[in-house]
């Protein structure tokens, strides 16, 4: 038995059974199993749409070659290698998005004891109260698109995508975890893999049972109001329903908890302003964006078409579209009830009548206020997006047609996503000066480059693309200064997404580990 990986171009028109018998023609053997490692689609050039793969070939006809190790191998070799039955050490986590959720698994995995805390509700009483708010319900500080288990992540696309190749241990074993937990096989090798919202809420709940029957404990509803230090460490965590003791404390509590960030200033925990955006949702319908990037409306095998788009002005502030969701939904996405924002999901089909994605312009924290000063900052955009609350009697999303926007006119399409209706606005009023002229000519900039761009509509407020703080760390990981402090995930401002959080979740604990050996 022996292996050999092909590279091969495939026109997408092609059945599974096709592509397999290329890739063994191509490996010059009749027959075998074929495994992909990696895949995606170019379609270039409109009229030959092709996917490029990478395959793996398994067969008795090829006389050498030994397969790849599972990707997990190299993570589960660690763990095992680390692993100390009783260490009578404990640990608390604060948030049950990506990074306290696999910072929990890892330490669970080296034998710590855990407890997590989340501040919102389960997801399936989070998806319920979500449901309820849509039809017309009052707003939940427990289950809403960013508070809740999972995190934020649990409705949106699901993007499992990662720029650093750093990461790579922790990547696959985040990805094979996730197959495991009801994720599909294709995100071990797609290059652009997703999970959808709806796979999300089954695999946060099978991650919930594979925590607990590591060994974890997971507390919902419980949210951390205060840290308690003697002589220089954390002992123990105030909660709304009570004292949390431990040893060791890795927050993860993401970029939105904005009492979170203030009391932790307020303790003395090192942050600084950072560059971040502001922007607003794009939506268009699906069929466009498919007739742009592939020259028709739809392709066999492949769901729906997404893009990925940059600009830098005169001005040096870019633009960018961000979370890109095909066939999917914009969503009211406040996590407080006197704040309005939208965000974008999509279903793992991606069968949805409209594709939507973040506009976005950056912004420095020195643009609002010569300081830069974390508390300053977080001032700015408290306020910016209670402005857009009071715009609306409820959580109508302000909005304009790309067209009306571009023209400094009003406008809007009747037909949208959104659940909770329109507000037609003029959305250049909102925002400084230098973001909205920004916005102007990136969006120009991709009009021309993609013309029925110009057919879609803007809706506001989109606000949470990044942290807008960052904590300061030491070497090992922690917040300069704190002993026993691990602040992880979107929330530390030095990650970005799903994979990035739960890396960053698994680099704190390994760190914790590092530390705790030591002494």
């Amino acid at each position: 038995m022996g292996y050999k990986e092909v590279q091969i171009n495939l026109p997408v028109e092609l059945f599974e059974k096709e592509m397999n018998e290329r890739i063994l023609k191509k490996a010059g053997v009749k027959t075998g199993r074929v495994s992909f490692l990696r895949k995606s689609l170019d379609s270039r050039k409109k009229d030959r749409i092709v996917w490029n793969t990478l395959a793996g070939v398994l067969s008795d006809e090829l006389p050498d070659g030994t397969p790849p190790p599972p990707p997990r191998s190299a993570m589960e070799s660690l763990l095992d290698e680390n692993y100390r039955k009783g260490r009578n050490k404990r640990v608390v986590i604060v948030g049950s998005g990506p990074a306290g959720l696999f910072a929990g698994l890892t330490l669970l995995r080296l034998g710590y004891a855990v407890t997590l805390l989340e501040r919102g509700a389960a997801v399936e009483d989070r998806a319920r109260l979500i449901q309820s708010f849509e039809e017309g319900g009052a707003f939940s500080p427990v289950g809403n698109y960013l508070f809740g288990e999972g995190g934020a992540g649990t409705f949106s696309d699901g993007k499992l995508t990662s720029r650093t190749k750093k990461i790579v241990r922790e990547r696959d074993w985040i990805h094979s975890l996730y197959v495991s937990m009801g994720g599909p096989e294709e995100i071990l090798w797609s290059t652009h893999p997703h999970l959808g919202s709806d796979r999300l809420y089954t695999i946060a709940q099978n991650m919930r049972l594979l925590f607990r029957e590591w060994g974890g404990e997971i507390e919902f509803e419980t949210l951390m109001t205060d840290l308690k230090v003697r002589e220089g460490r954390i002992v123990s965590l105030d909660t709304n329903r009570g004292e949390r003791e431990g040893d060791f404390f890795l927050l993860a509590p993401g970029h939105s908890a904005r009492e979170t960030y203030r009391m932790l200033l307020d303790r003395g925990v090192p942050f600084r302003g950072k560059n971040f955006a502001i922007g607003f949702r794009m939506e268009h319908r699906q069929e466009e964006i498919n007739l742009t990037q592939w020259g028709r409306t739809s392709l066999p095998g492949v769901k729906a078409a997404e893009y990925r788009l940059t600009h830098k002005t005169v001005g040096n502030i870019p633009v960018y579209t961000f979370c890109m969701c095909p066939g999917g939904q914009v969503v009211p996405s406040t996590p407080y009830e006197d704040n309005n924002l939208v965000n974008g999901m999509s279903s793992y089909a991606r069968n949805g009548l409209y594709a939507n994605a973040a506009l976005v312009a950056g912004i420095q924290p020195q643009e609002i206020d010569r300081s830069g000063s974390p508390r300053t900052v977080l001032d700015w955009l408290e306020g910016l997006e209670s402005r857009f609350k009071s715009i609306v009697d409820g959580y109508e999303a302000p909005a304009s047609t790309i067209e009306a926007f571009l023209a400094g006119k009003t406008g809007i399409l009747s037909q949208t996503s959104y659940p909770l209706g329109l507000k037609e606005w003029d959305l250049a009023k909102e925002l400084p000066p230098a973001q909205i002229e920004a916005l102007k000519e990136g969006l120009g900039a991709f009009v021309r480059k993609m013309p029925r761009f110009g057919e879609g509509q803007l809706l506001g407020l989109e606000s949470k693309t990044s942290a807008p703080l960052q904590v300061l760390r030491d070497e090992s990981g922690r917040p300069e200064g704190w002993d026993n402090l691990w602040i992880c995930g979107e929330g530390s401002g030095w990650s970005g997404g799903i994979i990035s959080s739960a890396a960053d979740g698994i680099k704190g604990a390994l760190s914790l580990l590092k530390l705790d050996s030591a002494t």
